[in-house]
């Protein structure tokens, strides 16, 4: 996909000066201080009540007037809303109040040990730095946002439209059946209780302007055998393994994995997958290996390819398994699927973020990289909000504390990568808040 060059509507005199006088206020060491304070608050997905209770309070205080939507006795979703005179667009800063991780002893099989700094559910810092779990994404993100909103109130700009600021509960890529939560339940709850907007602007890793994002769907294949003895030999008629047919079953797969990304990347989205892990047997009966191995795993969606039609690839990769494969006996399922959602380039939310990151980076935007990240943005563009994702560099380098290799906890977070994000959010809220309906294409 070729990018056409970014569609220059220049600020009026008027909306520069009050920019300029926005981002003057724009206070690292406040946004630091709040992202330290929530970060401190362990907010796993569907139990998000007490961080929801901080951001209600603290947007209170800086000038929202803001609402909460309950998922369950300790999920909490919130919103705030700043008016505008009126015959203004209403935009959405939005960003997922849940982290990806509980830390509860069972979850180490994911995490493994979980010693260093940012897989910590608690705040540390040093310098300008702030560790925890989810201190980067979401909470930096949350931090984030509610600076460029703080600074534009306290700076007194005459808005038109409406600036929404919007945290929700279940955004993390997880279904947590015992909370009813995850797989964006918690933005939807929100939008179907007046948090719809015109336009949207999220808030993720990497340095780019991006105008659609994935969904997903997960996939189960159990092999299945019989339940077997220690003692027998491995040639008795009647036994079978399902384990050593697995792997065989998951080389298969990893290598249909880059072959289904290929197949399916268009736009700026490249689908990728990955196993996430095999399951089977029990520790405390190593004597009997177990009768069936289940191995599951994610693929991304593209938003131009429905989960319907993966499922349909997958069937397909499956068949010609068994047909090269006969001895191997298997079934399988998809459990899970979230479409993608995309926004029209030319809509005036991408433009105008494209203009904020060319204003402050000093160069043309042109062709992101490829994407397979999944957020809540899929679900607002595809309940009809267009949305644009604004990102900053990810993962942070220098970090003066351990840090888990990987994804980790997603919290070592070097508060002046965040700044320029913010200085590029407040010039799409000023670019999009000061002007009539009309000139948005409303």
């Amino acid at each position: 996909m070729e990018f056409n060059p970014t569609k220059q509507v220049p600020f009026s005199a008027e909306q520069a000066e009050w920019y300029e006088k926005a981002k003057a206020n724009l206070n690292p060491k406040r946004l630091q201080q709040l992202l330290f304070e929530l970060t401190n608050i362990h907010s796993p997905t569907g139990a998000t009540r007490d961080a929801a209770d901080y951001m209600q309070q603290h947007m209170e205080k800086v000038g929202l007037k803001t609402k909460t939507h309950d998922l369950s006795p300790i999920s909490r979703s919130v919103m705030g809303e700043y008016r505008g005179s009126g015959n203004g667009a209403s935009l959405l800063l939005y960003a997922p109040l849940d982290t990806h991780l509980d830390r509860t002893p069972e979850e180490e099989i994911l995490s493994g040990e979980g010693q260093e700094a940012d897989l910590q559910p608690y705040a540390q810092q040093v310098d300008d730095w702030v560790f925890g779990l989810g201190a980067s994404n979401p909470k930096g993100m949350i931090a984030t946002h509610t600076e460029v909103c703080t600074a534009l109130i306290e700076a007194g700009i005459p808005l038109k439209g409406n600036l929404l600021l919007g945290m929700a509960d279940g955004g993390m890529p997880v279904d947590i059946k015992e909370r009813h939560s995850g797989m964006s339940n918690g933005v939807i709850g929100l939008l179907n209780r007046g948090m719809y907007p015109d336009f949207a602007i999220i808030m993720k890793p990497w340095n780019w302007i991006y105008h659609e994002e994935p969904g997903m769907a997960w996939f189960k294949i159990r092999v299945r055998g019989t339940m077997g003895y220690a003692g027998i030999p491995h040639d008795v008629p009647g036994f079978r393994s399902s384990v050593v047919p697995a792997a065989t079953v998951i080389q298969e797969l990893q290598a249909w994995l880059p072959e289904y990304t290929k197949r399916n990347t268009s736009g700026v989205i490249a689908p990728h997958g990955w196993i996430a892990g095999v399951r089977g047997g029990q520790m405390e009966r190593p004597a009997f290996p177990s009768a069936v191995t289940d191995i599951f795993f994610d693929v991304r969606v593209n938003p131009r390819v429905s989960p319907a039609d993966v499922k349909a690839q997958f069937a397909a990769f499956i068949a010609d398994l068994k047909a090269r494969q006969p001895e191997i006996e298997l079934d399988w399922e998809m459990y899970g699927s979230v479409p993608g959602g995309t926004t029209d380039p030319d809509n005036w939310i991408i433009q105008s973020a494209k203009r904020g990151w060319e204003h402050i980076e000093g160069r043309p935007h042109g062709m992101p990289d490829y994407l397979a990240g999944q957020t809540d943005g899929a679900a607002l563009r595809r309940y009809g909000v267009p949305t644009a994702r604004v990102g900053w560099p990810w993962p942070a380098t220098g970090a003066p504390m351990p840090v888990a290799e990987g994804l980790g906890g997603m919290g070592a977070t070097y508060v002046p990568d965040l700044m320029p994000c913010a200085e590029k959010i407040l010039y799409a809220v000023v670019d999009t808040l000061m002007r009539d309906r009309r000139e948005l294409g409303l």
